[in-house]
């Protein structure tokens, strides 16, 4: 599966959109500093150095450059501040190449409806660009604003399995569905 004309810069309503760069692990590095920020992660990305923050913007880029979709940054255009990551990512989940909607957002800026505004463009924006029958967000079982946000973008509960060593709920919507 590939993600055709990704990334580019967008906006929302409240949002700048724009592909990550290596700037951006400086503010990064305080997200997965904070424990509430990475407390429904797995182990494995609850490393909180700057490496991994390195690490993580790199493989964004990575994916960008493969045409696997990949978070992008969040800036609130009031401010111009950094809100935290969102986009569109080839996954693959029960053996099966998948196209997730994915949100992450710096703790300051929870409960303020930016993740539910990013997570819509990118649905929208993930019939647009690609020619997936429908997309997902996989999300710990016990991270109920997450799923929150997923309901809010219109996707259903499909289901429960292992992912690394979380248990997770995927969430779904077809291209009918969302249209």
């Amino acid at each position: 599966m590939k993600i055709l004309n990704y990334p580019n810069n967008y906006e929302t309503e409240r949002l700048l959109i724009r592909p990550l760069n290596l700037d951006d692990i400086i503010i990064w590095r305080t997200f997965l500093a904070d424990e509430r920020s990475t407390k429904h992660f797995p182990s494995y990305m609850k490393n909180r150095d700057a490496a991994h923050a390195l690490t993580w913007i790199e493989k964004q880029i990575c994916r960008y450059r493969d045409k696997k979709g990949g978070l992008m940054a969040l800036i609130e255009k009031e401010s111009g501040r950094f809100v935290g990551q969102s986009g569109l990512l080839v996954q693959q989940i029960n053996g099966k190449e998948e196209l997730e909607v994915g949100y992450h957002l710096l703790p300051e800026f929870w409960g303020k409806g930016l993740a539910t505004e990013a997570a819509q463009f990118f649905k929208t924006l993930a019939f647009q660009i690609s020619d997936v029958p429908s997309i997902v967000s996989y999300i710990e079982i016990s991270n109920f604003p997450s799923q929150a946000v997923a309901k809010r973008n219109g996707l259903e509960n499909s289901g429960q399995f292992k992912w690394l060593d979380l248990d997770v709920f995927i969430f779904r919507i077809s291209r009918e569905s969302a249209k």
